[in-house]
């Protein structure tokens, strides 16, 4: 069954009006009714570019029509290539709501203590599932194995889930972390490093990994080869947690109730808004991504469970040293309504 907004259309309308009208508003302005009240929450997401569960829901507008049963909508803000390049953007409070993975909200949580994970979602073990992560190395590399890394240079992403699955790596391989020489770039900088050769290796993520694959890159290890603890989240601001926790559990229904349709008819989540041009997939790639959706789970709030998943990447990430400071589950999520 597909999934139908409960609002009524005439809502949509006005949320739409109320969006145009107080676009250079951080959070809400007062006036006529269609401008919304002024204690109206904005929660700014990333562009969620042409697919997904995001990209649908800025489409369609479900988002906002949900929303405003907690007097809320949302508001799009810039293009990212992951949660780590991100960071900047979450510091300044340009976005207030972004989905990663528990292991870059870590990073962050070990400087920062402004952001919550509120949902998560259980990463697929379904074999049929395409690979998510992977350390890849040039196609002409004589490298075939991880052992052959020692002494060489792998981009990661610091503090980050390439960081986290390299060690866990390592670990089965029985290599000491400093016997690699680790190089830290964002997922951008780490392409454009492995492209380029100033790199002997590199722990892709995101749409990294797929992306090398298609080109050549040869794999040497993948995120299904390593036993981690990582979860797919969902992270907000500590104000916007305060300020409008029912908000915030709307998301997370919506986005759950997405994924249920997605599961069933991922080709509608890809090019969602056009299927030409530099943003459109097609081919293998867009096939590959259809997959991904089908196979994806969905978004759930945090649970006891999901607080000791949480607490075992922090510890490790401590116990390695990737951060300086400890990190208690208890700080980095919420259990929303407890």
């Amino acid at each position: 069954m597909s999934f139908r907004p409960p609002r009524l259309r005439l809502r949509r309308l006005a949320a739409a009006v109320a969006l145009a009208t107080t676009a250079a508003t951080m959070t809400a302005c007062g006036g006529d009714a269609n401008a919304g009240s002024e204690d109206e929450t904005v929660i700014k997401l990333v562009d969620p570019g042409n697919a997904g569960l995001l990209a649908y829901a800025k489409k369609t507008g479900v988002l906002d029509e949900n929303l405003e049963a907690a007097n809320a909508r949302v508001e799009w803000g810039g293009s990212y290539g992951s949660f780590t390049a991100t960071i900047d953007a979450v510091r300044s409070g340009d976005v207030t709501l972004l989905e990663g993975a528990i292991s870059p909200a870590i990073g962050y949580l070990s400087t920062s203590n402004d952001l919550k994970i509120f949902a998560v979602a259980d990463r697929t073990t379904d074999p049929k599932a395409p690979v998510g992560d992977g350390l890849v190395v040039p196609k002409d590399s004589s490298v075939t194995s991880i052992e052959q890394l020692v002494g060489k240079k792998v981009a990661v992403n610091k503090g980050g889930r390439g960081e986290y699955l390299l060690g866990l790596a390592l670990d089965k391989a029985g290599i000491g972390h400093d016997e690699v020489e680790k190089v830290y770039l964002n997922p951008v900088q780490a392409a454009g490093a492995f492209q380029s050769g100033k790199v002997d290796a590199w722990w892709a993520i995101v749409r990294g990994y797929p992306t090398a694959v298609a080109a050549g890159a040869k794999t040497i290890v993948t995120n299904n080869d390593v036993e981690d603890n990582d979860l797919t989240i969902l992270a907000a601001r500590q104000e916007l947690v305060e300020e409008n926790p029912e908000a915030l559990k709307i998301v997370t229904d919506t986005l759950a109730e997405l994924q249920k349709e997605a599961t069933a008819d991922p080709e509608k989540f890809q090019n969602v808004f056009t299927d030409s041009g530099p943003t459109a997939t097609s081919g293998d790639a867009l096939q590959r991504d259809v997959e991904v959706e089908r196979y994806s789970l969905p978004f759930r709030p945090v649970e006891e469970a999901d607080l000791q998943k949480i607490q075992l990447v922090a510890d490790y990430f401590l116990a390695h040293q990737f951060i300086s400071k400890a990190v208690k589950s208890s700080d980095a999520a919420v259990q929303l309504g407890s």
